[in-house]
């Protein structure tokens, strides 16, 4: 076949997460591209096979979502767990480079200590654009470390999982939940995914901002059109401050409230306002921020030691953790689930609107991505009738006022 009528669809209806998987299982007939505003589309380029295709249409976070696993009793909002914690890197250098408590780089050390995997395919800066993403292969700890912190950017971290694959070996996989829901998919049609890949990680997602929202930040710095040396979404503390650093030696930084809240949030792709899994169900193991909540329960973004929200999602994966914990990586305690809306409130308002934000696409001619076994409908019947007719409403106009 000359095309990908998953990827035509997929992409006609703006639901591309950018992942790069239908790249890699395409023998070079798709191929990755950074398009305004700054996001990472696909590409047809050549003949993609039937069975290019059959991998597409099962794999792809735009036309298909991994099912929770049913053996572990799931949350609406949060997820199957077979524990929930939270925690911090032992080690305090760990603890201050990470976005909140170095939790994700900690097990992403154990494992290579351990021997449990050889390599890490994970997301760093690209030194060429300190404020676009690259896909990196890390063997030693001093390469973990130094991709840690939150990246807040397109990332297609699956465009060469095939050729990681045929590497042979056992490696880690770090991405956002929709690559890991990916992975996850196409291991059903391929027998080396759980073979060579032990542990996929994955993170409570905001939502991917394209360049612009970077674009912006800088902007407000004064550094637009400037050579830089050196940018950080977040980390070096929790948050931490996005920084940045110019060719000629001169900085700027911004709070993450600000950063965040002021200019990505506002570049964030449709794909990821509808995502129907934005908690990395189905990871082994995901990782967010244990925010600090105020007297309103709203999450406080002032500088403090770091904190993750860790959530253990099979019992393969908490002995892992266990096993990290006794070596002295990390420290945990239990939290009870009903914590986490107060540290994680938006995360809760995403789901439970996603069935409404898919009634309006189907609405207006467009088909969300199928999402069995993520509890949508539970979610939903969890929000109140005005917010949700609210969301169906602004998705409905955004769908039409956005027709092909």
């Amino acid at each position: 076949m000359t095309g990908s009528p998953t990827l035509e669809r997929v992409l006609r209806d703006d639901l591309c997460a950018g992942c790069g998987l239908c790249a890699a299982v395409s023998d070079g007939g798709i191929v990755m591209t950074v398009e305004r505003p700054g996001y990472n589309r696909p590409r047809i380029t050549g003949e993609v096979s039937e069975a290019a295709e059959a991998v597409i249409a099962q794999s792809c976070p735009g036309s298909m979502m991994a099912p929770w696993r049913d053996d572990l009793p799931p949350s609406p909002y949060w997820g199957p767990s077979e524990a929930i914690l939270t925690g911090h890197a032992c080690d305090e250098a760990v603890r201050y480079a990470g976005s909140s408590g170095g939790a994700l780089t900690a097990l992403l050390l154990f494992a290579l200590e351990s021997g449990m995997v050889d390599r890490i395919v994970q997301i760093n800066a690209d030194p060429e654009f300190p404020t676009r993403n690259r896909v990196v292969i890390s063997r030693t700890a001093d390469e973990v470390i130094a991709a840690a912190g939150s990246r807040y950017a397109a990332s297609s971290p699956l465009a060469s999982i095939i050729e990681e694959l045929e590497k042979g070996g056992r490696f880690a996989v770090v991405g956002k939940p929709c690559d890991i829901s990916a992975l996850r998919q196409l291991a059903r049609s391929d027998p080396r995914v759980d073979a060579h890949v032990p542990l996929k990680l994955s993170f409570f997602c905001g939502g991917i901002p394209s360049h612009a929202g970077a674009d912006r930040i800088l902007a407000e710095m004064g550094l637009e059109d400037t050579p830089l040396a050196e940018f950080r979404y977040r980390g070096n503390g929790w948050p931490g401050l996005a920084v940045a650093r110019t060719v000629d030696g001169r900085s700027a930084q911004m709070s993450y409230a600000r950063s965040w809240g002021d200019h990505l949030s506002k570049e964030v792709q449709f794909r990821c306002k509808i995502c129907p899994d934005a908690v990395g169900g189905a990871a082994d193991i995901a990782c967010a921020d244990a925010w600090y909540g105020g007297e309103s329960g709203y999450p406080q973004f002032k500088e403090q030691d770091g904190r993750s929200l860790i959530m253990v999602r099979s019992t393969l994966a908490r002995t892992f953790l266990d096993k990290a914990v006794a070596a002295g990586r990390m420290r945990v305690k239990t939290l009870a689930e009903e914590e986490i809306i107060l540290m994680q409130p938006a995360q809760a308002r995403r789901k439970r609107l996603v069935k409404a934000r898919f009634a309006a696409m189907r609405l207006a001619g467009r088909r969300p991505p199928v999402a069995r076994g993520l509890l949508i409908d539970e979610a939903s019947r969890l929000a109140r009738l005005g917010e949700k007719l609210r969301n169906f409403a602004g998705t409905f106009r955004r769908m039409i006022s956005t027709t092909p």
